[in-house]
């Protein structure tokens, strides 16, 4: 398919401006086209649900080749825009993550996650920044208008403290985007989307608040991370378990339908 990427990247950061923006998160070719024929809009990466698909752990079991093998392959079967889970880049240094980048891009990529944290470490914010700075050289280099979502794990490893100061430095180093996985808590939420300039992404999942209510306190943009994935391999432990000890089938009444599942990828 021929897709007019420069446009697509338009138009997705434009998703962002009449949020929120659902991101149900894929991990291959086919939960990419599951979730696009669901009617997402756009497709998002999970770096964990990749790297349990490519039989390793997250935050470091990736390399820059496979996680970009996966993302061309994903490229090659939706047509709605894509925005990847890059981790904190896949490089030792700016540079790197800049050439990762580059080459996300040209894969047709319109929008990347990085974060601040390597293997579950929150490190110092200027590290990040100049990350960010470098991946928005190499977007500008393509001409591409790429949505930089830039990840902080101050909630994650850290009590939350510094978020809004970290939020500042990245978007000033040319981040979109201001993505905090681990903050459901609403009065949280409405402190951050009233103290940073950048459009706010949550991660979601049972027990976090509704996409109404996400919507009043002013998110714009919402995702699921792994949770989705962790699903597809929780069936498959519940399924192997029970057909093994007991010899019934009930776990696989959520699985999906052979011929729709294969007519995504015909």
């Amino acid at each position: 398919m021929t897709i007019d990427r420069a446009a697509q990247a338009r138009a997705f950061r434009a998703l962002h401006e009449n949020g929120p923006l659902v991101l149900p998160n894929a991990w291959d070719p086919g939960s990419a086209r599951a979730i696009e024929a669901a009617g997402a809009k756009a497709v998002a990466t999970t770096s964990a649900g990749v790297s349990w698909a490519e039989g390793v752990a997250d935050a470091g079991g990736l390399t820059r080749t496979t996680a970009l093998a996966v993302l061309r392959r994903i490229a090659a079967v939706v047509s709605v825009p894509i925005t990847a889970d890059l981790e904190s880049g896949y490089g030792a240094t700016a540079a790197e993550v800049g050439e990762t980048v580059a080459e996300a891009i040209e894969i047709g990529v319109v929008g990347i996650n990085l974060e601040d944290s390597i293997e579950h470490v929150l490190v110092d914010p200027s590290v990040l920044a100049e990350r960010i700075a470098a991946a928005r050289q190499a977007a500008v280099a393509s001409g591409i208008e790429l949505v930089i979502n830039a990840r902080t794990d101050t909630h994650l490893f850290g009590d939350g403290s510094g978020t809004l100061e970290r939020a500042s430095l990245y978007a000033e180093a040319g981040a979109d985007v201001l993505f905090v996985p681990g903050v459901v808590d609403p009065d949280a939420i409405r402190e951050l989307v009233a103290g940073s300039t950048l459009p706010l992404n949550v991660m979601t999942g049972p027990g976090a608040p509704t996409i109404s209510e996400l919507t009043a306190l002013g998110v714009a943009r919402i995702s699921v991370g792994p949770a989705i994935s962790a699903g597809a391999y929780g069936l498959a432990t519940a399924a192997a378990r029970e057909l093994l000890a007991i010899g019934t089938y009930n776990a696989l009444a959520a699985a999906g339908d052979f011929a729709q599942s294969n007519k995504l990828l015909r």
